[in-house]
């Protein structure tokens, strides 16, 4: 069995793939407009705008995650949950966190801490946070 996570833009979801393929090299695996909707019925509450994205998957690193419009009502909110990001090293975590932080808010700069040799938290430009981590060489990632 898989998690995924879900993550609905409210309208901002075309913007949000194009940043995370600058930012972070995701590669949009799928994608679906409310206009190509097989079942219009399916959607009654979805954007009077059919060019918005009903659905889309992509990829960072082994990972999936799933996105949308949504309703398009401009109420995005992401709270409770941060997305964590392995990185190689020091360098490349910087690389990512600078990325994810343009126009974003740090909440944490990157530093050594107990469990990490470096670390740091941000929330990007549409308000989903982010844990940017180097694990240490004998530490293992549960999954």
């Amino acid at each position: 069995m898989n998690v995924q996570p879900y993550l609905c833009f409210d309208g901002r979801c075309e913007e949000a793939l194009d940043f995370y393929r600058r930012a972070l090299g995701a590669e949009v695996t799928m994608l679906m407009r409310f206009k190509e909707s097989p079942d219009k019925e399916a959607c009654p509450g979805g954007p009077a705008d059919g060019e918005k994205i009903m659905h889309a998957a992509f990829r960072i690193g082994g990972s999936t995650i799933m996105a949308s419009d949504g309703r398009n009502e401009g109420k995005t909110r992401f709270e409770g949950f941060s997305l964590s990001l392995d990185a190689k090293n020091e360098a490349e975590a910087k690389r990512l966190f600078d990325a994810l932080a343009d126009g974003g808010q740090v909440q944490m700069p990157l530093a050594k801490t107990f469990f990490s040799p470096c670390f740091g938290m941000v929330a990007d430009r549409f308000g989903v946070s982010w844990m940017i981590v180097v694990l240490p060489p004998d530490a293992a990632r549960g999954g």
